[in-house]
């Protein structure tokens, strides 16, 4: 059943993005059922999946050391639920985002194809497995960067492309390095270095795994090569911006998370001046990407910097490898996934309904869209960190775990970083929320007033409402992700 059920999870979204891919004479609602039905298959299949005992599926072997194959454990059900019912949300907004547009079932097909590589990504039970996923992932999302066909979009979708494989030749090195002294590359909680090569390669491994995990770093937009993040977001259509932001960046994580606590192993890393330098890069990208986008006035960029600082708190939870900092990126994964889903959602609504692209031409916005400001708003919340919103739970978690480090300056240090970065959050989120609804007296209305159709603003609403309760009512998820966490270290 394990089997079954595994490949049911790859074999529906790329069964059905080529029979997409096939109808492009098809009328739009034969390819919009085509779509939801394959989503809401693979969302059906993915909770089957999280009820699943832990079970090893081996494939077929390449060579004699390289095999592939697939497993069921904790970290692989948290990120693929988050994946695929991102993947959902955003998946039936755009049945209406796209119904103006051109190539519906080729932008559909994409998404598809996206969606089941991140589900091999999720699945992978060694490092060969998840690499080959990866940079099927790379090159099966392009497309929806590059949808759009302007010189802009392809410009941005070669950046994505050169970042994102550049990065993966930097986590091959390390993937070359660990296959000569690991014992296996199979994921084990602790690590698989043996003994004799943590002594006598200590030096080699840590240049290589620190290299490594930059690399992975890419597609989770962490400096220095987070540049594809801004460039690609305001070009790609709003859908594929929010499972861009909200999902395919969390492959970057998995990647790390993989890495660190399941070959290399945490212990092996503590308190070296490799820890030291991956806290240091992610406390700058979370201050850098907040600075950006509280400068920026387009939106979506706005939101795309916004994604590069939230999700180097995930890593910056990581990276510290304390029980609680790594519950808190955990549990931001998720937190994060379903504001940031719900924020790009609203900027899609605010392009197609109000023509809106940039901040500044949103003022008065909540007399025309009350609806979808308020869910804004309430996600921005989330974002920020202020409580009961979900947010809050996981960035309390973060702080706590980074003061636990030992490690001088930084243990401090990260916990005014993340208040800092939640203050500017504040400072790019909630103004457009006040001018949305309290224009002022000279406030001319806006020429359209229109929420859109229920397709459009009911995901959103439900998106927002989702963040709050995950946040209220925390307890459960937070006490599974405390739980997981320890399992690691």
């Amino acid at each position: 059943m394990n089997r079954v059920l595994l490949l049911a999870l790859l074999l529906i979204p790329t069964g059905s993005g080529f029979a997409l891919a096939w109808m492009k004479r098809a009328k739009l609602r034969t390819v919009n059922a085509v779509f939801l039905s394959a989503l809401s298959l693979e969302a059906a299949c993915c909770l089957w999946y999280l009820f699943l005992p832990d079970a090893s599926i081996p494939l077929f072997a390449m060579t004699d050391t390289l095999t592939v194959g697939f497993a069921t454990d904790g970290v692989g059900r948290l990120f693929l639920s988050v994946g695929v019912f991102g993947f959902l949300f955003a998946g039936v907004y755009a049945t209406r985002y796209m119904a103006h547009g051109e190539q519906q079932s080729s932008f559909y097909a994409w998404m598809l194809f996206s969606l089941a590589a991140l589900a091999g990504m999720d699945a992978s039970e060694n490092l060969i497995t998840m690499y080959l996923f990866f940079e099927a992932a790379t090159l099966l999302s392009m497309p929806l960067v590059l949808h759009e066909r302007t010189q802009e979009s392809i410009r941005a979708a070669l950046k994505y492309l050169f970042y994102s494989v550049g990065g993966a030749f930097l986590a091959l090195l390390a993937i070359f390095t660990l296959a000569q002294h690991a014992d296996t590359l199979r994921f084990t909680a602790g690590g698989t270095l043996g003994e004799a090569a943590k002594a006598g390669h200590r030096t080699l491994l840590e240049i290589t795994v620190f290299l490594g995990v930059i690399g992975f770093g890419a597609k989770a937009g962490m400096y220095p090569l987070h540049g594809w993040l801004p460039t690609a977001h305001p070009v790609a259509p709003a859908p594929a911006s929010a499972v861009l932001s909200a999902v395919i960046t969390k492959a970057g994580v998995l990647a790390i998370l993989r890495t660190i606590f399941y070959i290399v192993g945490a212990e092996f890393l503590i308190g070296t001046w490799v820890q030291i330098a991956w806290i240091s890069l992610a406390l700058l990208t979370v201050f850098m990407g907040s600075m950006m986008a509280y400068r920026e006035d387009v939106f979506k960029k706005r939101l795309a910097y916004s994604s590069v600082s939230q999700i180097s708190y995930v890593l910056v939870g990581l990276f510290c490898m304390t029980p609680q900092s790594v519950a808190g990126g955990l549990l931001h994964v998720v937190f994060h996934a379903c504001i940031k889903i719900c924020l790009f959602l609203v900027a899609g609504s605010f392009i197609v309904n109000l023509e809106k692209t940039r901040v500044s031409e949103l003022t008065g916005v909540g007399k025309a869209m009350p609806v979808t400001l308020w869910s804004f708003t309430i996600a921005a919340l989330g974002l920020i960190g202020i409580p009961p919103a979900a947010g809050f739970v996981s960035k309390w978690y973060l702080a706590l775990g980074a003061l636990d480090t030992g490690l001088p300056v930084l243990n401090w240090l990260a916990p005014v970083v993340l208040l800092v970065s939640a203050l500017l959050t504040a400072g790019y989120l909630l103004p457009i929320t006040i001018r949305g609804f309290f224009p002022g007296k000279d406030f001319a209305p806006l020429a359209r007033t229109n929420e859109g159709t229920a397709v459009m603003w009911l995901p959103i609403a439900l998106l927002a409402a989702i963040s709050l309760l995950i946040g209220i009512f925390a307890g459960p998820l937070t006490q599974w992700s405390v739980s997981l966490a320890a399992s690691l270290l």
